[in-house]
């Protein structure tokens, strides 16, 4: 059984940072996605199974950072210069396999974290 558990949401001014972490039960190829209320969890960060891709949706580019701790399988995204349109419950999910693409669609991935609420005011 795959787990996916997500944490280190939280509320944060405009302008500032936040670590989220996705602490996994093995190593997949894995992802980052957000869902705004009213909206459609989109695509916020990849990174492939061994590690040496990553993908990154234009809104996020140069702003987030996604990697990887091999020796604990915890997958994190660096979250800087936040803005309130970032405010969204973040989730973390993984595939099976050993894809060497970066997945960036909803349906690539077989197992979702609960999420973690990221709050940015103005």
């Amino acid at each position: 059984q795959v787990q996916l558990v997500e944490s280190g949401g939280g509320l944060v001014q405009a302008g500032g940072s936040l670590r989220l972490s996705c602490a996994a039960s093995g190593r997949y190829a894995m992802g980052w996605f957000r869902q705004a209320p009213g909206k459609e969890r989109e695509f916020v960060a990849a990174l492939n199974y061994y590690g040496g891709n990553t993908a990154y949706a234009d809104s996020v580019k140069g702003r987030f950072t996604v990697h990887r701790d091999d020796f604990t399988n915890t997958l994190y995204l660096e979250m800087s210069v936040l803005q309130p349109e970032d405010t969204a419950v973040y989730h973390c999910a993984a595939r099976g396999g050993q894809p060497i693409a970066t997945i960036r669609s909803n349906s690539g991935y077989d197992y979702w974290g609960q999420g973690t609420q990221v709050t940015v005011s103005s």
